[in-house]
């Protein structure tokens, strides 16, 4: 049985989670950010993609609220993060596990184990990326009951477009980018009743900040 998975990320008024020259920190306001860090500290682990580690460098640590730090889980098919990277340098590597596939060389590999880290060798699919299905399999089946996915734009869509996303935390600051990253791409949805619904949604607003907090639910299956 998979994990639960919630996708958590702040995105400006005009849905972009990053400037066009990649800039990020902080789109959000100290006060949800401190909420995100209270998320972190209920789910059992804290999921993001190669691009956000290379680009921001995060810890994905609580530090702002009590609680325990979750497993972080990076999505890396061919194992390109730096052994320098805050989730593997000082000790971090051994909360620390990365999903690769087949493209990832043996040297790597062997290198981010001896700093603690755990690889995860996964089937990849048909884009030559990580299997998250499988990747959510195989985290479930170690105990792994919840998933928060932080980013970046590609993973946070790839979970969406395979339906494995259960819930949404989207912090949205009262901002306008105009170019910029888009939170999600691409769903293959071409018709309106065919669209993701956010379903038991509630808003809040910590700071300057709304953050919607709801389920998914996707469109049944076409007979």
């Amino acid at each position: 049985m998979r994990p639960r998975v919630t996708l958590s990320y702040a995105q400006t008024v005009d849905g972009r989670i990053a400037t066009a020259g990649g800039s990020s920190q902080w789109i959000s306001g100290p006060d949800s950010l401190t909420h995100a860090h209270r998320l972190r500290a209920h789910h059992d682990a804290i999921m993001v993609g190669a691009g956000t580690v290379c680009a921001d460098d995060p810890r994905l640590t609580v530090r702002l609220v009590d609680g325990d730090d979750p497993l972080r889980v990076v999505v890396d098919s061919g194992l390109r993060i730096p052994p320098t990277s805050a989730v593997l340098a000082d000790g971090a590597a051994r909360r620390t596990i990365l999903a690769v596939t087949d493209r990832a060389s043996v040297e790597r590999c062997e290198a981010v184990r001896r700093l603690g880290a755990t690889v995860l060798c996964l089937p990849a699919n048909a884009a030559g990326q990580v299997d998250l299905a499988a990747l959510l399999s195989t985290l479930g089946a170690t105990g792994v009951k919840s998933v928060m996915v932080e980013g970046g734009a590609a993973l946070l869509t790839s979970l969406l477009r395979e339906q494995l996303v259960d819930r949404v935390c989207i912090c949205i600051a009262p901002k306008i980018l105009g170019r910029g990253t888009d939170a999600v791409g691409d769903l293959g949805i071409g018709d309106l009743d065919r669209s993701l619904q956010l379903t038991d949604l509630s808003v809040a607003a910590w700071g300057p900040d709304l953050v919607i907090d709801a389920r998914v639910r996707y469109p049944k299956a076409r007979s």
